[in-house]
């Protein structure tokens, strides 16, 4: 079976993650080679950059500066994750990627989008082959979001505004990229599995 590059994205609270990780159960049931992981992290230098960016206060870093550490988490991320298990023909799965970054750094505080741009194709150079977003009302997202708590709830924080701008911001790309594909993610987890298993064979048929 050919590899393939699929994302999850949605704001906070949205289920991608679940949905990531139940699309690769699904997957492996049905006889893929799966890599499930996540930016920021999913390699080991990566992680360390996660744990600098999500926990501690809002204004912890300005957008600049967290514009160039997911650059460089997600650039260790695929070197040593990402690129690797394509090459072994396996179906790599990532909560979130670009996207997230083109939303949150670029988007809802400011407007770095070329920035972004501009440094994504200098360092990072690719795409996902399928974006799944998940999307639900910000109001929803950001109450399942406060809800599960934890340590890594800086952009939790920064409260509804910024999501709704983020969620406006996801629509905008789905609607100009045709890699993406959105689902509601308002219904029961079941429900929305369903959805995204039968988008992602419909992508991986040869």
């Amino acid at each position: 079976m050919a590899g393939a590059f699929l994302s999850f994205e949605g704001i906070d609270g949205s289920g991608k993650s679940t949905q990531a990780r139940l699309l690769a159960d699904a997957l492996r049931g049905l006889g893929h080679v799966v890599c499930l992981t996540r930016e920021p992290g999913g390699s080991k230098g990566a992680e360390e950059i996660r744990r600098l960016v999500l926990e501690g206060e809002p204004d912890r870093w300005s957008t600049e500066t967290e514009l160039l550490l997911f650059t460089a988490a997600r650039r260790d991320h695929l070197e040593k994750t990402i690129r690797p298990a394509l090459a072994r023909g396996e179906v790599v799965i990532s909560d979130r990627f670009a996207d997230s970054t083109r939303i949150y750094q670029g988007l809802t505080r400011g407007d770095l989008r070329d920035t972004v741009d501009r440094l994504h194709d200098l360092v990072i150079g690719c795409e996902p082959d399928l974006t799944v977003l998940i999307d639900i009302e910000p109001t929803l997202g950001l109450s399942r979001a406060v809800a599960r708590a934890g340590k890594e709830m800086r952009f939790e924080d920064m409260g509804i505004a910024v999501q709704e701008k983020a969620r406006a911001g996801f629509l905008a790309l789905a609607t100009a990229h045709p890699r993406f594909a959105v689902i509601n993610g308002a219904r029961t987890p079941e429900a929305v599995a369903a959805d995204v298993l039968a988008t992602a064979l419909a992508h991986l048929q040869p």
